[in-house]
């Protein structure tokens, strides 16, 4: 056991460590959905995801995802208590169940963990959370971000939602449409940004606040 407990630390260490420089070729969640697929039935479907580096992604996206999910981003080091309180107070008065999660934290779910909800994925969670807050920095961590969370059914990264959606390259998207893309994150599959529900808007026009908020 400690021989198996030393291993997971060293590889989760250098992974860690080796994607601080290299693009990810894929993550967790990516993988999971072609099991998903196998499962139904469905044989082998196509993901669109295409990495590219923060120098080519709109300025607007990386404001639009920080007042979406995650405003404190720059001031946490992976853990947003005071959100993580304020959901659990919120959630045990019988309110819509809130999550405190930090873009830091779905990074770490997202790239390297399963979706599944129980102790030990949350512990492994933690773990890979306080790796990437060390070794990564925040644009870092934002980069990866923006190429890996999921942005509709089989499509990944902020490049292939803007090609799909806008017919654009992240690197023209407009505050507009930055703000439409974050606002479908909590559950992309049903807020669809080429149809956007009267909720959707009202959501979109919340973050361009946000945003013009944030940047003072």
């Amino acid at each position: 056991l400690a021989y198996a407990a030393l291993a997971l630390v060293a590889g989760s260490v250098m992974l860690v460590g080796v994607l601080r420089f290299l693009p990810a070729p894929t993550s967790a969640f990516m993988l999971h959905q072609h099991i998903d697929d196998l499962v139904a039935g469905n044989g082998y479907m196509e993901i669109d995801q295409r990495w590219m580096n923060r120098n080519h992604i709109s300025k607007h996206a990386f404001m639009a995802v920080i007042a979406a999910e995650d405003q404190r981003f720059y001031q946490h080091h992976g853990f947003d208590f005071d959100a993580i309180y304020k959901a659990y107070k919120h959630n045990s008065h019988g309110g819509k169940m809130r999550g405190a999660s930090t873009i830091s934290q779905q990074v770490a779910k997202n790239l390297f963990l399963s979706p599944a909800r129980n102790f030990g994925r949350k512990a492994l969670e933690v773990w890979f959370t306080f790796l990437i807050e060390t070794l990564w920095s925040k644009a870092r961590i934002l980069e990866m971000y923006l190429n890996i969370a999921e942005v509709g059914d089989h499509l990944y990264g902020i490049e292939a939602a803007s090609r799909h959606y806008f017919g654009i390259s992240a690197q023209r998207l407009s505050a507009s449409q930055a703000a439409l893309l974050a606002a479908t994150l909590p559950n992309p599959k049903i807020l669809k940004a080429d149809r956007p529900s009267a909720y959707l808007l009202r959501r979109q026009s919340w973050i361009l606040r946000q945003m013009h908020n944030l940047a003072f």
